[in-house]
């Protein structure tokens, strides 16, 4: 990967990792958005800390670096303070980021459709305007699922989390997973078993804890807890930022779309996908690995 994809929408700035001087031992969260993020950014902070009740403050402690609302001065001032390990944020596919050697890239997907009307719900929840023409409040003609399978995987479209855009993320990262410091986990795989999630993410980490211990950091990131106690773990929890830091959430449920679709949508949907990836990859991007056999 040797020349950056610019991704520049109203909300965030691939460019602005160009200011990031990254650590050999930096973590950076990949994956398109309502996939897994704050769940797997938990899961790194219980690891690293080691503490079942540690405050996790994801979104000053690790920083989405791609967004615009945060003075960017202000980032790059406190990620040189941190003397700790640092974990990063981004929503840019892995081919917008650099590329560091050292750095980790885990990178988290969800079956696309998951994804969707997840980020619906979502919408609804944010401060940000900027999204309402793509989901409108009253949408009977279908607009929003074809915003989603129409938009541009960059521009102004890309914030709105675009089909494309899941895509490209997705691609990005197959393309560079044989390298050591690229991981891909699945959201579906991190419900079915968490703990091996935990054991998976504490050796790429290098981080050890007594069986104990590790229990009690797989029981805090039980998605029931976080959700109860979203004022401690949703991104600015406790700060008013969200309408409902519960509803940040949502339910985390798997196959929220059937039902709710035509078939004329699934139809489009399906010739999208099969356009783009083998079976084998489509059936890992939704359903992720339900066997053993890797990627």
């Amino acid at each position: 990967m040797t020349k950056r994809v610019a991704y520049s929408g109203p909300l965030t700035d691939s460019s602005r990792w160009d200011s990031v001087a990254l650590r050999p031992d930096d973590i950076i969260v990949v994956t398109p958005a309502k996939s897994g993020t704050t769940w797997m950014q938990t899961i790194i902070a219980l690891l690293l800390s080691g503490d079942p009740e540690v405050e996790t403050e994801l979104s000053i402690k690790m920083p989405w670096v791609d967004m615009r609302m945060r003075d960017l001065s202000e980032v790059i001032e406190r990620l040189a303070a941190m003397p700790q390990r640092r974990s990063l944020k981004s929503h840019t596919p892995l081919d917008g980021l650099p590329l560091d050697d050292s750095a980790q890239y885990i990178c988290v997907f969800r079956h696309p459709l998951d994804a969707h009307f997840s980020f619906r719900k979502h919408v609804g929840n944010v401060p940000f305007p900027v999204f309402d023409p793509w989901y409108p409040a009253d949408d009977q003609t279908g607009a929003t699922f074809q915003h989603f399978l129409t938009g541009d995987a960059q521009g102004d479209q890309c914030d709105a989390m675009p089909l494309s855009l899941i895509l490209r993320h997705f691609t990005a990262s197959k393309a560079v997973a044989d390298r050591p410091n690229v991981s891909l986990f699945h959201y579906a795989d991190m419900k079915r078993d968490l703990p091996g999630t935990f054991e998976r993410v504490a050796r790429l980490l290098g981080v050890r804890h007594a069986p104990q211990v590790m229990d009690k950091l797989i029981q805090a990131a039980d998605f029931d807890n976080m959700k109860q106690n979203a004022d401690r773990f949703c991104p600015s929890g406790g700060k008013g930022f969200f309408k409902s830091d519960s509803d940040f959430f949502d339910s985390g449920s798997s196959g929220k779309w059937q039902g709710r679709l035509s078939e004329k949508e699934l139809a489009d949907y399906d010739a999208i996908l099969d356009a783009a990836l083998s079976p084998k990859d489509r059936r890992w991007l939704e359903f992720g690995t339900e066997e053993k056999s890797g990627l």
